[in-house]
C-alpha cells in the first residue's frame, strides 16, 4: 500500500454533495483499530462529522472489530474525535453553523504510519443538481464512445 492511499472512500458524498473545501484531520484510534484499517475493514458511507465543545467528532464511521482482538472491547461505530487546529475548529463549527452546510467525510488513508481523514465542508445537492449532473456525465460518456468507434 502505497503512501496516502485511500483505505476508504465515501462516493456517495460525490454525488449527493457540492464539495466547498476539503481538510485533513487525524483520527483518534483505540486499540486495534488501526490494524482493522489497514486491512481496509472500514465503512464511510453514512459517516458525518459533527462541531461539539470545541472539538470535531466523526460520526457513523464503522470500522469492523480486528478479528484478533478481544471481542468486547470497541463500540464499531462509536464516535470519534477528529484531530484538528484550533482555529480549524473554530472556521468548521462557524461554516457547519451557516444553513446547508455539512462537514462530510470524503477519505481514510495513512500517512507516515497515521490514521488520517480528509473531511470537507460540503453543500448538499438538491434532486434537480444530480438529474444535470448525470446528464452531463452520460453525454460525456457517449462523446468517449463515439470518438472510440471513430479512432477504430
Amino acid at each position: 500500500m502505497g503512501e496516502n492511499e485511500a483505505i476508504v472512500t465515501n462516493r456517495k458524498a460525490l454525488q449527493d454533495f457540492f464539495i466547498l473545501e476539503a481538510f485533513e484531520a487525524g483520527i483518534e484510534l483505540k486499540g486495534s483499530e488501526i490494524k482493522s484499517l489497514r486491512q481496509r475493514q472500514a465503512n464511510l458511507k453514512d459517516g458525518f462529522a459533527k462541531a461539539e465543545r470545541g472539538e470535531v467528532y466523526l460520526y457513523n464511521f464503522h470500522i469492523t472489530p480486528y478479528e484478533f482482538a478481544r471481542r468486547d472491547e470497541i463500540d464499531p461505530v462509536r464516535a470519534r474525535k477528529l484531530i484538528l487546529k484550533k482555529s480549524q475548529i473554530a472556521y468548521l463549527a462557524a461554516r457547519a453553523a451557516e444553513k446547508g452546510l455539512s462537514i462530510i467525510p470524503l477519505k481514510v488513508y495513512l500517512k507516515r504510519g497515521l490514521a488520517k481523514v480528509e473531511i470537507a465542508l460540503a453543500k448538499e445537492k438538491k434532486m434537480y443538481d444530480k438529474r444535470d449532473a448525470i446528464r452531463k456525465k452520460e453525454a460525456r460518456r457517449e462523446i468517449d464512445r463515439a470518438l472510440r468507434r471513430k479512432s477504430t
